[in-house]
Protein backbone atom coordinates (compact mmCIF):
# COMPACT_ATOMS: atom_id res chain seq x y z
CA UNK A 1 0.00 0.00 0.00
CA UNK A 2 1.10 3.40 -0.73
CA UNK A 3 2.11 5.99 1.59
CA UNK A 4 -0.42 8.63 -0.35
CA UNK A 5 -3.32 5.91 0.03
CA UNK A 6 -2.50 4.42 3.79
CA UNK A 7 -2.31 8.69 4.84
CA UNK A 8 -5.47 9.47 3.19
CA UNK A 9 -7.42 6.19 4.85
CA UNK A 10 -6.02 7.18 8.21
CA UNK A 11 -6.81 10.75 7.82
CA UNK A 12 -10.17 9.76 6.76
CA UNK A 13 -10.73 6.90 9.14
CA UNK A 14 -10.03 9.79 11.64
CA UNK A 15 -11.78 12.15 10.69
CA UNK A 16 -14.78 9.54 10.12
CA UNK A 17 -14.40 8.66 14.01
CA UNK A 18 -14.22 11.86 15.45
CA UNK A 19 -17.42 13.11 13.39
CA UNK A 20 -18.92 10.50 14.65
CA UNK A 21 -18.04 10.81 18.72
CA UNK A 22 -18.98 14.76 18.08
CA UNK A 23 -22.57 13.45 16.47
CA UNK A 24 -23.30 11.10 19.33
CA UNK A 25 -22.19 13.77 21.84
CA UNK A 26 -24.56 16.02 20.51
CA UNK A 27 -27.36 13.56 20.65
CA UNK A 28 -26.81 12.56 24.04
CA UNK A 29 -26.40 16.03 25.30
CA UNK A 30 -29.39 16.92 23.54
CA UNK A 31 -31.54 13.92 24.81
CA UNK A 32 -30.40 14.97 28.35
CA UNK A 33 -31.69 18.84 27.17
CA UNK A 34 -34.96 17.21 26.53
CA UNK A 35 -35.31 15.14 29.26
CA UNK A 36 -34.38 18.06 31.86
CA UNK A 37 -36.69 20.53 30.03
CA UNK A 38 -40.02 17.88 30.36
CA UNK A 39 -38.85 17.50 34.19
CA UNK A 40 -39.29 21.21 34.19
CA UNK A 41 -42.78 21.31 32.82
CA UNK A 42 -44.02 18.40 34.85
CA UNK A 43 -42.58 19.67 38.00
CA UNK A 44 -44.38 23.50 36.77
CA UNK A 45 -47.69 21.38 36.56
CA UNK A 46 -47.24 19.38 40.03
CA UNK A 47 -46.70 23.31 41.28
CA UNK A 48 -49.56 24.69 39.62
CA UNK A 49 -51.87 21.51 40.97
CA UNK A 50 -51.01 22.27 44.17
CA UNK A 51 -51.61 25.77 44.37
CA UNK A 52 -54.92 25.67 42.54
CA UNK A 53 -55.73 22.69 45.00
CA UNK A 54 -54.14 24.29 47.64
CA UNK A 55 -53.83 27.98 48.12
CA UNK A 56 -56.62 29.42 46.33
CA UNK A 57 -59.77 28.79 48.48
CA UNK A 58 -62.20 29.23 45.85
CA UNK A 59 -60.52 25.90 44.09
CA UNK A 60 -62.60 22.95 44.97
CA UNK A 61 -61.68 19.76 43.54
CA UNK A 62 -64.60 19.49 40.79
CA UNK A 63 -63.30 23.07 39.80
CA UNK A 64 -59.79 22.10 39.78
CA UNK A 65 -60.83 18.97 37.41
CA UNK A 66 -62.68 21.21 35.11
CA UNK A 67 -59.54 23.74 34.98
CA UNK A 68 -57.35 20.39 34.25
CA UNK A 69 -59.91 19.08 31.31
CA UNK A 70 -59.52 22.14 29.49
CA UNK A 71 -56.62 22.53 29.95
CA UNK A 72 -54.99 19.18 29.63
CA UNK A 73 -52.23 18.50 26.43
CA UNK A 74 -53.53 15.46 25.06
CA UNK A 75 -49.95 15.06 23.23
CA UNK A 76 -48.63 14.33 26.45
CA UNK A 77 -51.19 12.37 28.44
CA UNK A 78 -50.72 13.74 31.55
CA UNK A 79 -51.80 11.85 34.36
CA UNK A 80 -52.00 13.96 38.08
CA UNK A 81 -52.18 12.51 41.78
CA UNK A 82 -52.52 14.18 44.87
CA UNK A 83 -52.21 12.50 48.12
CA UNK A 84 -52.13 14.27 51.34
CA UNK A 85 -50.10 13.97 54.50
CA UNK A 86 -51.91 10.32 55.29
CA UNK A 87 -50.97 9.07 51.60
CA UNK A 88 -54.73 9.38 50.97
CA UNK A 89 -55.15 10.06 47.28
CA UNK A 90 -57.10 13.38 47.25
CA UNK A 91 -57.29 14.21 44.19
CA UNK A 92 -56.91 12.04 40.34
CA UNK A 93 -57.23 14.06 36.44
CA UNK A 94 -59.87 12.93 34.55
CA UNK A 95 -57.31 11.06 31.45
CA UNK A 96 -57.25 7.25 31.87
CA UNK A 97 -53.33 7.27 32.15
CA UNK A 98 -52.34 4.92 34.75
CA UNK A 99 -49.31 6.00 37.20
CA UNK A 100 -47.61 2.85 38.84
CA UNK A 101 -46.66 4.31 42.50
CA UNK A 102 -45.69 2.48 45.59
CA UNK A 103 -45.55 3.57 49.33
CA UNK A 104 -42.03 3.67 48.86
CA UNK A 105 -42.10 6.27 46.30
CA UNK A 106 -44.17 8.52 49.07
CA UNK A 107 -41.71 7.58 51.80
CA UNK A 108 -38.80 8.83 49.36
CA UNK A 109 -40.64 11.91 48.63
CA UNK A 110 -41.19 12.93 52.08
CA UNK A 111 -37.50 12.34 52.79
CA UNK A 112 -35.36 13.51 49.34
CA UNK A 113 -38.38 16.05 47.93
CA UNK A 114 -38.35 15.50 44.65
CA UNK A 115 -37.94 12.23 42.10
CA UNK A 116 -37.66 11.70 38.45
CA UNK A 117 -37.97 8.27 37.28
CA UNK A 118 -38.59 6.51 33.94
CA UNK A 119 -41.38 4.15 33.89
CA UNK A 120 -42.24 2.36 30.49
CA UNK A 121 -42.76 5.01 28.10
CA UNK A 122 -43.43 7.68 30.48
CA UNK A 123 -41.99 9.67 32.44
CA UNK A 124 -42.95 10.86 36.02
CA UNK A 125 -41.92 13.29 38.33
CA UNK A 126 -42.76 13.84 42.53
CA UNK A 127 -42.45 16.58 44.39
CA UNK A 128 -43.31 16.98 48.57
CA UNK A 129 -44.94 20.36 48.89
CA UNK A 130 -45.31 21.49 53.31
CA UNK A 131 -47.32 24.03 53.53
CA UNK A 132 -48.61 25.96 56.53
CA UNK A 133 -51.13 23.98 58.14
CA UNK A 134 -50.67 20.55 55.86
CA UNK A 135 -48.54 18.53 54.19
CA UNK A 136 -49.08 16.79 50.19
CA UNK A 137 -47.77 14.64 47.30
CA UNK A 138 -47.93 15.20 43.86
CA UNK A 139 -47.11 12.61 41.27
CA UNK A 140 -47.36 13.23 37.68
CA UNK A 141 -46.83 11.41 34.74
CA UNK A 142 -46.52 11.99 30.56
CA UNK A 143 -45.09 10.66 27.46
CA UNK A 144 -43.09 13.43 26.17
CA UNK A 145 -43.85 12.15 22.13
CA UNK A 146 -43.10 15.76 20.94
CA UNK A 147 -39.58 15.85 22.82
CA UNK A 148 -39.19 12.04 21.30
CA UNK A 149 -40.14 12.98 17.59
CA UNK A 150 -37.59 15.61 18.23
CA UNK A 151 -34.61 13.46 18.96
CA UNK A 152 -36.05 11.00 16.78
CA UNK A 153 -35.20 13.55 13.79
CA UNK A 154 -32.27 14.54 15.40
CA UNK A 155 -31.10 11.40 15.32
CA UNK A 156 -32.35 11.11 11.37
CA UNK A 157 -30.64 14.57 11.02
CA UNK A 158 -27.32 13.03 12.05
CA UNK A 159 -26.96 9.94 10.41
CA UNK A 160 -27.99 11.94 7.59
CA UNK A 161 -25.74 14.49 7.51
CA UNK A 162 -22.50 11.81 8.99
CA UNK A 163 -22.91 9.66 6.06
CA UNK A 164 -22.75 12.72 3.56
CA UNK A 165 -19.95 14.62 5.31
CA UNK A 166 -18.20 11.44 5.84
CA UNK A 167 -18.58 10.45 2.00
CA UNK A 168 -17.44 14.26 1.54
CA UNK A 169 -14.49 13.95 4.04
CA UNK A 170 -13.12 10.68 2.22
CA UNK A 171 -13.37 12.41 -1.26
CA UNK A 172 -11.97 15.35 -0.33
CA UNK A 173 -9.02 13.64 1.87
CA UNK A 174 -8.27 11.64 -1.01
CA UNK A 175 -8.34 14.72 -3.13
CA UNK A 176 -6.46 17.07 -1.19
CA UNK A 177 -3.40 13.77 -0.32
CA UNK A 178 -2.95 13.03 -3.94
CA UNK A 179 -2.38 17.22 -4.87
CA UNK A 180 -0.14 17.86 -1.50
CA UNK A 181 1.83 14.45 -2.60
CA UNK A 182 1.50 15.15 -6.46
CA UNK A 183 5.27 16.67 -6.48
CA UNK A 184 5.88 13.16 -5.08
CA UNK A 185 4.74 11.14 -7.82
CA UNK A 186 6.70 13.53 -9.94
CA UNK A 187 9.93 12.80 -8.26
CA UNK A 188 9.60 9.42 -8.82
CA UNK A 189 8.85 9.57 -12.14
CA UNK A 190 11.99 11.59 -12.62
CA UNK A 191 13.96 9.06 -10.82
CA UNK A 192 12.74 6.16 -11.73
CA UNK A 193 13.53 6.88 -15.90
CA UNK A 194 17.68 7.57 -14.39
CA UNK A 195 20.11 5.54 -16.10
CA UNK A 196 23.71 6.06 -16.85
CA UNK A 197 22.47 7.67 -20.18
CA UNK A 198 20.31 10.77 -18.59
CA UNK A 199 22.37 11.74 -15.21
CA UNK A 200 22.00 15.40 -16.53
CA UNK A 201 18.39 15.25 -15.81
CA UNK A 202 17.49 17.39 -12.70
CA UNK A 203 13.99 17.81 -11.10
CA UNK A 204 11.93 21.50 -11.20
CA UNK A 205 11.76 22.75 -7.73
CA UNK A 206 10.98 25.99 -6.71
CA UNK A 207 14.16 28.16 -5.29
CA UNK A 208 13.36 30.07 -2.24
CA UNK A 209 10.12 27.65 -1.50
CA UNK A 210 10.63 26.08 2.37
CA UNK A 211 8.74 23.46 1.37
CA UNK A 212 10.04 19.59 2.32
CA UNK A 213 9.50 18.68 -0.98
CA UNK A 214 11.19 21.58 -2.69
CA UNK A 215 14.00 21.04 -0.30
CA UNK A 216 14.29 17.16 -0.80
CA UNK A 217 14.47 18.58 -4.78
CA UNK A 218 17.02 20.54 -4.23
CA UNK A 219 19.30 17.75 -2.60
CA UNK A 220 18.53 14.99 -4.95
CA UNK A 221 19.86 17.61 -7.73
CA UNK A 222 22.92 18.45 -5.93
CA UNK A 223 23.69 14.74 -5.60
CA UNK A 224 22.80 14.28 -9.16
CA UNK A 225 25.04 16.72 -10.04
CA UNK A 226 28.16 15.15 -7.94
CA UNK A 227 27.21 11.62 -9.10
CA UNK A 228 27.27 13.15 -13.02
CA UNK A 229 30.84 14.92 -12.67
CA UNK A 230 31.86 11.75 -11.05
CA UNK A 231 30.51 9.52 -13.92
CA UNK A 232 31.79 12.11 -16.82
CA UNK A 233 35.24 11.87 -14.74
CA UNK A 234 35.38 8.14 -14.72
CA UNK A 235 34.04 7.74 -18.49
CA UNK A 236 36.80 10.65 -20.30
CA UNK A 237 39.31 8.15 -17.98
CA UNK A 238 38.14 4.84 -19.93
CA UNK A 239 38.22 7.12 -23.22
CA UNK A 240 41.44 8.45 -22.76
CA UNK A 241 43.02 4.95 -21.34
CA UNK A 242 41.20 2.97 -24.34
CA UNK A 243 42.71 5.36 -26.73
CA UNK A 244 46.22 5.75 -25.14
CA UNK A 245 46.05 2.12 -25.14
CA UNK A 246 45.38 1.49 -28.68
CA UNK A 247 48.63 2.75 -30.14
CA UNK A 248 51.33 0.66 -28.41
CA UNK A 249 48.90 -2.07 -29.37
CA UNK A 250 49.18 -1.15 -32.65
CA UNK A 251 52.91 -0.44 -32.81
CA UNK A 252 53.68 -4.07 -31.13
CA UNK A 253 51.43 -5.95 -33.68
CA UNK A 254 53.34 -4.01 -36.57
CA UNK A 255 56.46 -5.22 -35.15
CA UNK A 256 55.27 -8.68 -34.77
CA UNK A 257 54.24 -9.26 -38.24
CA UNK A 258 57.63 -7.48 -39.48
CA UNK A 259 59.17 -9.99 -37.25
CA UNK A 260 57.41 -13.10 -38.93
CA UNK A 261 58.82 -12.70 -42.53
CA UNK A 262 62.42 -12.90 -40.68
CA UNK A 263 61.45 -16.06 -38.62
CA UNK A 264 60.86 -19.71 -38.30
CA UNK A 265 57.42 -21.78 -38.51
CA UNK A 266 57.26 -22.38 -34.75
CA UNK A 267 57.93 -19.08 -34.10
CA UNK A 268 55.29 -17.91 -36.51
CA UNK A 269 53.13 -19.90 -34.61
CA UNK A 270 53.87 -18.50 -31.43
CA UNK A 271 53.28 -14.77 -32.89
CA UNK A 272 50.40 -15.78 -34.62
CA UNK A 273 48.91 -16.59 -31.02
CA UNK A 274 50.19 -13.54 -29.53
CA UNK A 275 48.50 -11.49 -32.04
CA UNK A 276 45.31 -13.57 -31.57
CA UNK A 277 45.64 -12.12 -28.19
CA UNK A 278 46.47 -9.14 -28.82
CA UNK A 279 43.12 -8.56 -31.45
CA UNK A 280 41.09 -9.47 -28.37
CA UNK A 281 42.92 -6.92 -26.46
CA UNK A 282 41.87 -4.47 -29.41
CA UNK A 283 38.62 -5.57 -29.44
CA UNK A 284 37.87 -5.20 -25.24
CA UNK A 285 39.54 -1.53 -25.63
CA UNK A 286 37.28 -0.91 -29.08
CA UNK A 287 34.39 -1.77 -26.95
CA UNK A 288 35.03 -0.13 -23.76
CA UNK A 289 35.59 2.93 -26.63
CA UNK A 290 32.30 2.65 -27.70
CA UNK A 291 30.46 2.59 -24.10
CA UNK A 292 32.67 5.59 -23.16
CA UNK A 293 31.39 7.29 -26.35
CA UNK A 294 27.54 6.25 -26.44
CA UNK A 295 26.63 8.54 -23.97
CA UNK A 296 28.40 11.36 -26.10
CA UNK A 297 27.11 10.37 -29.45
CA UNK A 298 23.54 10.66 -27.72
CA UNK A 299 23.54 14.33 -27.38
CA UNK A 300 24.32 14.67 -30.71
CA UNK A 301 21.14 15.60 -32.90
CA UNK A 302 19.36 12.12 -33.66
CA UNK A 303 18.87 11.65 -37.82
CA UNK A 304 15.64 10.13 -39.51
CA UNK A 305 17.00 6.51 -39.76
CA UNK A 306 15.18 3.07 -41.41
CA UNK A 307 15.81 0.15 -40.24
CA UNK A 308 15.92 -1.99 -42.70
CA UNK A 309 19.03 -0.28 -44.24
CA UNK A 310 20.78 -0.58 -41.12
CA UNK A 311 19.87 -4.08 -41.15
CA UNK A 312 21.42 -4.67 -44.72
CA UNK A 313 24.56 -2.55 -43.56
CA UNK A 314 25.33 -4.29 -40.73
CA UNK A 315 24.90 -7.70 -42.70
CA UNK A 316 27.36 -6.91 -45.53
CA UNK A 317 29.67 -6.16 -42.86
CA UNK A 318 29.47 -9.52 -41.10
CA UNK A 319 29.53 -11.13 -44.47
CA UNK A 320 32.64 -9.64 -44.52
CA UNK A 321 34.53 -10.80 -41.48
CA UNK A 322 32.69 -14.07 -41.67
CA UNK A 323 33.04 -15.62 -44.77
CA UNK A 324 30.49 -18.89 -44.00
CA UNK A 325 27.52 -17.28 -42.35
CA UNK A 326 24.69 -17.46 -43.47
CA UNK A 327 21.71 -14.88 -42.66
CA UNK A 328 17.73 -15.38 -43.63
CA UNK A 329 16.19 -12.26 -43.56
CA UNK A 330 12.20 -12.24 -43.67
CA UNK A 331 9.91 -9.05 -43.86
CA UNK A 332 6.02 -9.03 -42.97
CA UNK A 333 4.30 -6.80 -45.01
CA UNK A 334 1.96 -4.27 -42.94
CA UNK A 335 0.30 -1.70 -43.83
CA UNK A 336 2.05 0.87 -41.17
CA UNK A 337 5.64 -0.81 -41.71
CA UNK A 338 7.11 1.33 -44.07
CA UNK A 339 6.24 4.10 -41.64
CA UNK A 340 7.39 2.21 -38.46
CA UNK A 341 10.77 1.78 -40.19
CA UNK A 342 11.78 4.95 -40.00
CA UNK A 343 12.78 5.85 -36.46
CA UNK A 344 15.03 8.53 -34.75
CA UNK A 345 18.45 7.14 -33.29
CA UNK A 346 22.18 7.70 -34.38
CA UNK A 347 22.93 5.41 -37.17
CA UNK A 348 26.29 4.77 -36.59
CA UNK A 349 24.84 3.37 -32.95
CA UNK A 350 22.00 1.74 -34.49
CA UNK A 351 24.48 -0.46 -36.88
CA UNK A 352 26.85 -1.31 -34.33
CA UNK A 353 23.87 -2.58 -32.03
CA UNK A 354 22.78 -4.69 -34.81
CA UNK A 355 26.33 -5.81 -36.01
CA UNK A 356 27.15 -7.58 -32.07
CA UNK A 357 23.63 -9.37 -32.43
CA UNK A 358 24.41 -10.33 -35.67
CA UNK A 359 28.04 -11.47 -34.27
CA UNK A 360 26.68 -12.81 -31.09
CA UNK A 361 24.25 -15.16 -32.90
CA UNK A 362 26.73 -16.22 -35.73
CA UNK A 363 29.45 -17.01 -32.90
CA UNK A 364 27.17 -18.97 -30.85
CA UNK A 365 25.37 -20.73 -33.81
CA UNK A 366 25.68 -24.89 -34.09
CA UNK A 367 25.30 -24.16 -37.90
CA UNK A 368 26.47 -20.59 -38.46
CA UNK A 369 22.83 -19.73 -39.77
CA UNK A 370 21.03 -16.32 -38.40
CA UNK A 371 17.62 -15.62 -38.64
CA UNK A 372 16.27 -12.15 -39.13
CA UNK A 373 12.47 -11.28 -38.48
CA UNK A 374 11.07 -7.83 -38.82
CA UNK A 375 7.71 -7.12 -38.80
CA UNK A 376 4.76 -4.69 -37.36
CA UNK A 377 2.71 -5.67 -34.19
CA UNK A 378 0.56 -3.80 -31.66
CA UNK A 379 1.81 -0.43 -33.81
CA UNK A 380 4.89 -1.07 -33.12
CA UNK A 381 8.38 -2.11 -35.23
CA UNK A 382 9.66 -5.71 -33.79
CA UNK A 383 12.95 -7.03 -34.64
CA UNK A 384 14.05 -10.49 -33.93
CA UNK A 385 17.58 -11.81 -34.15
CA UNK A 386 17.48 -15.88 -33.38
CA UNK A 387 19.71 -18.61 -33.79
CA UNK A 388 20.11 -22.74 -32.95
CA UNK A 389 22.58 -23.77 -30.58
CA UNK A 390 23.35 -23.84 -26.54
CA UNK A 391 20.19 -21.85 -24.48
CA UNK A 392 21.60 -20.30 -21.85
CA UNK A 393 20.19 -21.10 -18.36
CA UNK A 394 17.72 -19.46 -15.95
CA UNK A 395 20.36 -17.60 -13.91
CA UNK A 396 22.24 -16.82 -17.23
CA UNK A 397 19.07 -15.15 -18.75
CA UNK A 398 19.21 -12.39 -15.41
CA UNK A 399 23.09 -11.25 -16.16
CA UNK A 400 23.00 -11.66 -19.90
CA UNK A 401 23.09 -7.76 -20.19
CA UNK A 402 25.68 -7.77 -17.80
CA UNK A 403 29.05 -6.05 -18.67
CA UNK A 404 32.12 -9.10 -19.00
CA UNK A 405 29.37 -12.19 -18.10
CA UNK A 406 29.69 -14.76 -20.01
CA UNK A 407 27.46 -18.30 -20.60
CA UNK A 408 28.29 -21.86 -20.29
CA UNK A 409 28.55 -21.84 -24.34
CA UNK A 410 31.32 -19.30 -24.10
CA UNK A 411 33.68 -21.43 -23.91
CA UNK A 412 36.44 -21.87 -26.45
CA UNK A 413 34.50 -18.69 -28.11
CA UNK A 414 36.59 -15.13 -28.69
CA UNK A 415 34.47 -12.02 -27.45
CA UNK A 416 35.02 -10.32 -24.34
CA UNK A 417 31.54 -9.98 -22.57
CA UNK A 418 30.85 -6.18 -23.71
CA UNK A 419 28.89 -6.92 -26.70
CA UNK A 420 25.11 -7.82 -25.51
CA UNK A 421 25.67 -4.61 -22.77
CA UNK A 422 26.81 -2.14 -25.48
CA UNK A 423 23.73 -3.00 -27.66
CA UNK A 424 21.34 -2.51 -24.90
CA UNK A 425 22.95 0.61 -23.60
CA UNK A 426 22.37 1.74 -27.28
CA UNK A 427 18.49 0.81 -27.65
CA UNK A 428 17.64 2.10 -24.21
CA UNK A 429 19.45 5.61 -25.03
CA UNK A 430 16.71 6.00 -27.78
CA UNK A 431 14.08 4.64 -25.25
CA UNK A 432 13.87 1.29 -27.80
CA UNK A 433 13.97 -2.01 -25.84
CA UNK A 434 15.26 -5.58 -26.24
CA UNK A 435 14.51 -8.81 -24.41
CA UNK A 436 16.07 -12.49 -24.56
CA UNK A 437 13.81 -15.52 -24.97
CA UNK A 438 14.36 -19.07 -25.40
CA UNK A 439 11.69 -21.61 -26.82
CA UNK A 440 11.82 -25.20 -29.19
CA UNK A 441 15.77 -24.61 -28.64
CA UNK A 442 16.06 -21.79 -30.18
CA UNK A 443 18.21 -18.20 -29.14
CA UNK A 444 16.24 -15.29 -29.73
CA UNK A 445 16.93 -11.76 -29.38
CA UNK A 446 13.53 -9.36 -29.53
CA UNK A 447 14.36 -5.72 -29.90
CA UNK A 448 10.83 -3.36 -29.81
CA UNK A 449 11.40 0.00 -31.82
Amino acid sequence: MTIKLKTSIYISLLFTALFGVAAAVIIVIYSDFRKEEFKERLKEKAKTTLKLLIEVQSVDYQTLKVIDQNTINHLYNEKTLVFDENYNLIYSSLDDTRINWTRADLDYLKKYKTFFKKDGEYEVYGVYYDSNYKDFFALISANDNYGKRKIAFLNYLMLITYSIVSLLGWILTFYVIKKQISPLDYLYKKISKINGSNLETRLVVRENSKNEIDLLGKEFNFMMGRIEAAYQRQKEFTAHASHELRTPLARVLAQLNNYKVKTDEKTVHFIDNITENINQINDLIHSLLILSKIDIIKKEEKQKVRVDEAIFESIEKVYAQFKDIKVNLDVENSANLDTLLEVSCNPSLLEIAFNNLLRNAYLYSDNQQVNLKVWEQNSHLWVSVSNTGALLSAEEQQKIFQPFVRGANAKGKVGSGLGLRIVQRILNVYDFSIRYTSEDAVNQFLIIF
